[in-house]
This record gives structure tokens, C-alpha cells and sequence, in this order.
């Protein structure tokens, strides 16, 4: 273990790290560990393609949706759709690539692409199954193949 300190140490002096308070290098270390957005920021940087765009009626009560998500269901939802519960830094904006939201077969339960974050959703007629079928999949853990 002391090999690996000197070796870091060798690489990137620990002194650099002093202007940074512990908030600070707990978020860029970390990302954001409670996740916010707001309407404008889903418009501004998830890219519906496929089937859906920024005002297409599919698209529309998914926004709604995802602005009425508490902070935990906001976690997994990132979980879900990304890999991690988290936001780097500045948020929506700096996650890369772009959370794309794209249409699939009709009445399918999400499902997520995470290493590109590509999440396949259906045209659903309510914001109410959108819900229901958001938490089916997000709170399922683990890999599946049907």
C-alpha cells in the first residue's frame, strides 16, 4: 500500500489538492450526490431521437415526469439510465454523453443502453403509466435477458 501512496504521490502532489475544501473534492471526486434538474435543463440537454422530440406528446409527460421525481427516485432513476446514482459536476450539462431518450416498442417496460445513455422508452398514453412502468424498471437491480 505505501508502494501505491509514494507511486500517487509521484504523479499528482497531494499539495495540489490544498485549495480545494472537502465539499469541493467530494464533488469532483464523487459527482453530485443529490441530483436536481429543472424543465429547462431536461430540454436543454437530453436529446429525444427516434420516435420522440422536444415536444412530441410522447416526450412531453416524460419531462413531467421527470420534474416531479423525489431525490431518491431521481438517484435511480440516474442509476438506471446511466450506471450511477450521481451527476458530475455542473449536472446535466456535463454529463457525457448526452442522456438521449428514443422511442421503442409499444408498451414496453424502459429500457437502458447505460454505457451510452440511451434510454428506449415507450409512447405511453399517461403520465400515471409512465410512473408506474419508470419504477418497475429502476427499481429492478442486476443484468436480465429475456
Amino acid at each position: 500500500m505505501k508502494l501505491i501512496q509514494r507511486d500517487l504521490v509521484a504523479v499528482f502532489p497531494l499539495k495540489n489538492l490544498l485549495p480545494f475544501d472537502p465539499e469541493e473534492l467530494k464533488s469532483v471526486l464523487c459527482g453530485d450526490q443529490h441530483p436536481r434538474w429543472t424543465r429547462d435543463d431536461i430540454f436543454a440537454y437530453i436529446d429525444p431521437k427516434l420516435g420522440f422530440s422536444k415536444d412530441s406528446p410522447g416526450f412531453l409527460p416524460f419531462v413531467n415526469v421527470l420534474c416531479q421525481l423525489t431525490d431518491d427516485e431521481r438517484k435511480s432513476f440516474l442509476q438506471f439510465t446511466t450506471g450511477c446514482s450521481s451527476l458530475p459536476p455542473g449536472g446535466l450539462e456535463n454529463l457525457t454523453p448526452r442522456l438521449t431518450v428514443v422511442g421503442s416498442g409499444d408498451g414496453s417496460y424502459p429500457s437502458v443502453i447505460t454505457c451510452v445513455h440511451y434510454l428506449k422508452l415507450s409512447d405511453y398514453s399517461s403520465e400515471e403509466i409512465i410512473k408506474d412502468r419508470r419504477l418497475a424498471a429502476t427499481s429492478k437491480k442486476g443484468f436480465y435477458l429475456i
